[in-house]
């Protein structure tokens, strides 16, 4: 376990949790502020503790967090800690949620599937990875069929989203989809760029070899951009960069400063071309068997946590990873030179042109014609590419208004 705060060795974390729990330790750790020490973290733990434990819960789930812990959860905010301890006091202590991270029980690649095989309950993942074992996941991940953040989360309390989205993970796949953040994805490039110009066109990332994730979407608007697309685990991607294996890495910025990566990041290329969303699911047969009220409980802790994920993410992307231009200053991305490299308007259109479906549908058939399938005929990439272009393109991300997408 990697230390979760300065000051707070690897080894007083370990025995704190041995005392208190992990999640509680997790929780307290997370709702603390400021320069801390192992005792205040050790009080915290021990009041979380026995807040939780005042009454014997009816039902116990294990959530696979893959590898996160409290600290990287503060730079990619996915809402795993927000969601535990606001539905365990909804439900007055009947449902219990265990955490467990830092790829103890499952890890990006295979949480969806432990879910499915009931090992787990609820798991963090992204959606492109959970695509490998789920591959409905793949409808979110058409080239540039989101052109901003705010976009997304329209799409995502959108009414539809239930329609094509949601119904299509749950009969297909016996997944509840929960809660996410957003941010698209971009390249992160390795060292070799830290002494040249800051990149400002698509024709300075063409040529090199840059990894990508298990989405299929994704590899095809990485071929069509010229951006020789390489499978590599996000496990692997650290030591991939530092070693020069790969000139560049397929991920979103947040993530970089979230795993360490930063040392071996020179330039944060904003390209935005497909989706970039570390989600929260649970397994549908475990939720379908508990009580109404609690099946309540669970989605209107979900809606809350989406609704500050909305808020917190976008402000910890300015205010802890650093992603403007330039970076605040006492930001990660600050401390370790990471230059973010904002694209001119004209060049994201030329990469838009390049790559996305509406412009070159092509390559694009087998897929959507796939996934059209397994929405019952609905004309997926079409009908979210329509969503999100519902609210002007400069909308900002606190603006979009949060709705209960199962209500409508």
């Amino acid at each position: 376990m990697t230390d979760l705060f300065k000051g707070v060795s690897r080894r007083d974390v370990m025995g704190i949790a041995g005392r208190f729990g992990l999640t509680s330790t997790m929780l307290a750790a997370a709702g603390m502020t400021g320069a801390i020490t192992a005792p205040q973290l050790a009080s915290a733990a021990e009041d979380t503790e026995k807040k939780r434990a005042k009454s014997e819960p009816k039902y116990q789930l294990r959530y696979g967090g893959a590898g996160y812990n409290a600290q990287r959860l503060k730079y990619v905010h996915v809402g795993c800690l927000e969601f535990i301890q606001d539905l365990e006091e909804r439900t007055n202590g009947a449902v219990r949620v265990e955490f467990i991270g830092e790829n103890q029980i499952c890890n990006e690649l295979d949480c969806v599937k432990k879910t499915q095989q009931g090992i787990i309950d609820i798991f963090t993942s992204s959606t492109q990875n959970a695509a490998g074992a789920a591959p409905y996941y793949n409808a979110l991940d058409f080239a540039y069929m989101f052109p901003s953040r705010a976009s997304f989360y329209h799409f995502l309390y959108h009414p539809k989203s239930e329609a094509l989205l949601r119904e299509p993970l749950r009969r297909m796949h016996r997944v509840q989809f929960l809660f996410t953040m957003y941010e698209a994805r971009g390249l992160m490039m390795g060292l070799k760029y830290k002494d040249r110009p800051t990149i400002s066109t698509l024709e300075e990332l063409q040529g090199g070899k840059n990894r990508v994730t298990g989405s299929q979407p994704g590899r095809i608007a990485m071929d069509l951009m010229g951006l020789n697309p390489v499978p590599v685990a996000w496990e692997e991607t650290l030591d991939g960069l530092k070693q020069g294996l790969i000139d560049g890495a397929e991920t979103w910025m947040s993530a970089v400063a979230a795993f360490n990566m930063t040392p071996v990041v020179s330039q944060a290329v904003d390209l935005r071309f497909f989706c970039g969303a570390e989600h929260a699911a649970m397994n549908l047969d475990v939720f379908e068997k508990l009580e109404p009220e609690y099946q309540d409980a669970i989605m209107e802790s979900a809606y809350l946590t989406q609704a500050r994920i909305q808020g917190t993410h976008e402000a910890a992307l300015v205010n802890l990873v650093g992603a403007t231009t330039p970076p605040i200053p006492g930001t990660v991305f600050d401390e370790f030179g990471v230059r973010v490299a904002t694209l001119p308007d004209q060049e994201i259109e030329k990469a838009e042109k390049m790559c996305a479906p509406e412009y070159v549908p092509g390559p694009w058939e087998q897929w959507r014609e796939r996934i059209n399938g397994w929405a019952n005929g609905q004309d997926v990439y079409k009908e979210i590419h329509a969503i999100a272009r519902e609210i002007p393109k400069g909308t900002l991300v606190q603006d979009v208004s949060p709705r209960r997408w199962w209500n409508a």
